[in-house]
């Protein structure tokens, strides 16, 4: 390894950390960038609604930010990180092959992992019908007919939200538990509810064509939506004392420089809770990155 010593490393290959490896390489600061590319939310999706592009894929999208994190001089590694500890000044982070790195600032931008369903044709349709983002992917869907998977309160919100979309929205749910006033909402809406359901194949050829229920019965849809909640990349930053939302303890709190209450420690895009988008996690990445940077020269 040419360098075990930088000033800013950055654990995550999405948007957020790509745009802060950007800004921060931009600083002439040393600049590395750790994980897998493939691993990102927004490698297999459609970007349609981030501001002045549109009708690319999420490959070519990280592929272009790749290139300028090359071009502004920042280098990557596509290992994982299994442990962070704090030095006297700085941090020191163990890969998953055994190498150890040294940085003055870190930025955590890893994502979240989304809930899956676990059933068959989930991974095969995925950004083919199966969809993890109401916000992201429900124009794609016009005049179709779809389905939602999920009994919390964000399932229910996108069920509803899919009905200025699609011909037909349908929610299945093995369990309900959302306020009083968001089931009231339900009730009176036209999605078609199936309670004490469950998916038990995604069924298609080239795309998602219909759902088996456990049940055996089969429902026709060309698109469907899996919002079981997501699970927060944060047993890292626990080890180091970062602290987490009051509300939900899912997600990483940062301030406005998206610093956490641990001093060289910045977080940016999923991790720092929702909304899902590129444009939330690029601006948040932009400042970490600047931010970082900053930090590092004063070290």
């Amino acid at each position: 390894m040419e360098n075990a010593r930088y000033d800013v490393v950055i654990i995550g290959t999405g948007p957020a950390g790509l745009q802060a490896a950007i800004h921060a390489a931009r600083k002439k600061t040393s600049v590395l960038v750790l994980g897998r590319e493939r691993r990102s939310s927004v490698y297999g999706a459609h970007i349609e609604n981030y501001c002045c592009i549109t009708g690319v894929t999420g490959e070519e999208l990280l592929k272009q930010g790749r290139n300028q994190v090359k071009a502004s001089g920042g280098v990557f590694i596509e290992e994982d990180v299994t442990e962070i500890k704090p030095l006297e000044r700085g941090f020191m982070l163990r890969l998953e092959g055994g190498s150890e790195i040294s940085a003055k600032a870190v930025i955590i931008a890893m994502g979240i992992f989304r809930k899956k369903l676990k059933v068959r044709g989930e991974k095969e349709f995925l950004g083919r019908g199966v969809s993890y983002c109401v916000d992201c992917d429900a124009n794609f869907f016009k005049g179709e007919r779809v389905a939602l998977v999920g009994g919390k309160s964000a399932a229910v919100s996108g069920a509803l939200t899919l009905l200025f979309y699609a011909s037909e929205v349908h929610l299945i749910y093995d369990e309900l538990d959302v306020s009083e006033a968001l089931a009231g909402q339900l009730s009176n809406s036209a999605v078609i509810v199936h309670p004490q359901k469950k998916i038990k194949e995604i069924a298609g050829k080239d795309a998602v064509q219909a759902l088996v229920l456990d049940d055996g019965s089969r429902l026709d849809v060309s698109g469907v939506f899996i919002e079981l909640g997501a699970k927060g990349a944060i047993e890292l930053a626990g080890t180091l004392g970062v602290a987490l939302d009051p509300e939900t303890m899912q997600y990483i709190a940062v301030n406005r420089n998206q610093e956490t209450n641990i001093p060289g420690i910045y977080a940016a895009g999923d991790i720092c809770g929702p909304p899902w988008q590129v444009a939330k996690s690029v601006g948040e990445g932009c400042v970490a990155g600047i931010k970082a940077a900053e930090y590092a020269k004063k070290g």
